[in-house]
């Protein structure tokens, strides 16, 4: 979750700490620092989850962070489809869903009468859900209890980078410890650490953008309730009279409740449990619940201007921050991780230029445009900055209670989804298609035998390039460091849903990214058709 001006309230938390351990780089004259591939800093989800990908791709990376324990409060606590999709090719997929509270179904109040009721995935044949509920503190420890199994990681507690010195062949950074600073090189350095950054200002990067006036409460509880497994947004509820609510599920009867205030209110004031157990026990009808966690805040929709500074390359909310309403934050860094994990992987392999970095800043910062512009909106209908966006929701709001097209206009959070790429790597369609994902876009999943999913069939046997094809009789061979996935071939389509998700016909074969985006698809493949759009994939050309 990216929050800004946040002031915050732990109450029944003690998280997991990591003890400090001293590390031979720091034994090391500083005029011969110790030299690695990449350094991570951050420790967060996007972080963590960085390290993990490039770690099973074979590369050696340090991981600092400035503290001694995993986050506190549960900060970003919706993951979508497409993060547990990610998480399950880093080995913590299951676990994650396993703890989460799953959910699909949201529901719109206004007033005490509900507008409407959706479902982000009305269709079977998935293997995730739409989204699961779990609090950011179980999703970073799960994260580091993978990274124990991986050598390749070197995780250092209480390394705070303090400088940072751009070079031709990489940076040299200064880090601070408890036993005094020291100093390491590194290829590159991938800064994870928050909308504060310190990273950000060491490169002299600006994070432009709006912040909105309007304090947002969230209170963590523990509680029984009997309330459904959704997403219930309200807009004017009698308990909070004329401004928005929300409630969500967490895992341990933990629900997380956010509440619009005065843009006037006091933060010292509000944020005291005394002055906040009144305002949820008026929502909930009762005062029979315990604080986990309090905090207030307001909401930013900034970004860099550039993802890439020399060999310092950001990602998560360190290079772009929106609202937490559609849960654009986290998930937004965890796509950012896997789009730059397998760039940086091919880079640093040699098999592959330097250039093919810039396309994860084109890919990406077209991400955060899409989100910040999807935040800005969601936000601007939540909290009206003028009186004609005031009137303009007061009648979206009339109208949803008599017309379809007038609920399609409320907006309580338009939620997260993939975004899709008009990107520099992406071979234009040159046949035509009625459907399926075209170039730029995620692929999609859906069952190819009992309990076993396309998305199962794409992380195993590698990491690289994959084609899916579909077979005719004359299979067209992949291309050397390509895997193969052969629908028909091997692998069946019992409910017929790969062929039409995937709009596949005899002989249909889709190009797929180690990431899991289409880079090309072909009615007819060839040899040379393959090859090229791998060549363009990879940046070759």
């Amino acid at each position: 979750m990216a929050q800004a001006k946040t002031h915050e309230v732990k109450t029944h938390q003690a998280k997991a700490q990591f003890g400090y351990r001293r590390h031979p780089d720091q034994d090391r004259a500083a005029q011969s620092p110790a030299e690695h591939p990449v350094v991570v800093v951050g420790a967060g989800p996007v972080g963590l989850s960085l390290a993990i990908d490039l770690a099973q791709r074979g590369q050696r990376v340090v991981l600092l962070d400035d503290a001694d324990r995993i986050g506190e409060g549960s900060r970003a606590i919706c993951f979508s489809k497409r993060s547990l999709e990610y998480w399950d090719r880093l080995g913590v997929g299951d676990r994650m869903v396993a703890k989460g509270v799953v959910w699909s179904v949201g529901r719109i109040f206004h007033g005490d009468s509900q507008l409407y009721q959706f479902n982000l995935l009305p269709e079977d044949g998935h293997k995730r859900p739409a989204f699961i509920n779990l609090q950011q503190y179980y999703a970073e420890a799960y994260l580091v209890d993978r990274i124990q199994d991986l050598p390749e990681i070197d995780l250092r507690w209480r390394n705070k980078v303090t400088a940072l010195e751009q070079r031709n062949d990489g940076v040299a950074l200064t880090i601070e410890t408890p036993e005094g600073a020291y100093r390491l090189h590194a290829q590159y350095v991938i800064a994870c650490d928050g909308a504060r950054s310190s990273l950000r200002q060491m490169v002299g990067a600006e994070f432009a953008g709006q912040v909105f006036e309007d304090q947002f409460l969230i209170a963590d509880v523990k509680m029984t309730a009997e309330f459904p497994t959704e997403r219930w947004f309200w807009f004017d509820p009698p308990f909070h009279a004329g401004r928005s609510a929300l409630l969500h599920r967490q895992p341990d009867d933990v629900w997380r409740i956010d509440l619009q205030l005065n843009r006037s209110a006091d933060p010292v004031v509000e944020k005291k449990p005394e002055n906040v157990r009144p305002r949820i026990a008026r929502m909930l009808g009762h005062d029979n619940f315990a604080f986990e966690w309090i905090s207030l805040y307001k909401f930013q929709c900034r970004r860099m201007d550039r993802f890439i500074h020399g060999r310092a390359i950001f990602a998560g909310d360190s290079a772009h921050q929106v609202s937490p309403f559609g849960a654009r934050g986290a998930n937004s860094g965890l796509e950012d991780a896997e789009n730059l994990s397998w760039k940086l992987d091919r880079v640093l392999r040699g098999t592959s230029p330097a250039s093919l970095l810039e396309s994860y800043h084109a890919e990406r910062s077209m991400a955060a445009d899409e989100n910040i512009r999807e935040s800005t909106r969601s936000t601007d209908f939540m909290a009206p900055n003028s009186h004609q966006e005031a009137r303009l929701r007061k009648a979206v709001l009339s109208l949803a209670k008599e017309t379809e097209f007038g609920k399609r206009m409320v907006n309580g959070g338009r939620l997260s989804v993939p975004c899709s790429y008009d990107s520099p790597l992406s071979s234009p369609d040159a046949e035509a298609w009625r459907g399926g994902p075209s170039p730029g876009c995620s692929m999609l999943d859906a069952p190819i035998a009992e309990q076993t999913y396309l998305t199962d069939a794409f992380r195993e046997g590698g990491t690289d390039f994959t084609l899916l094809s579909f077979s005719n009789g004359a299979a067209i061979a992949a291309p050397d460091g390509v895997k193969e996935i052969r629908i028909g071939g091997g692998l069946a389509d019992p409910a017929g849903l790969v062929a039409k998700r995937y709009d596949a016909e005899p002989g249909t074969a889709y190009l797929l990214r180690p990431d899991g985006y289409v880079a090309a698809r072909f009615r007819h493949p060839t040899r040379e058709s393959i090859a090229a759009a791998l060549s363009r994939a990879q940046g070759l050309n």
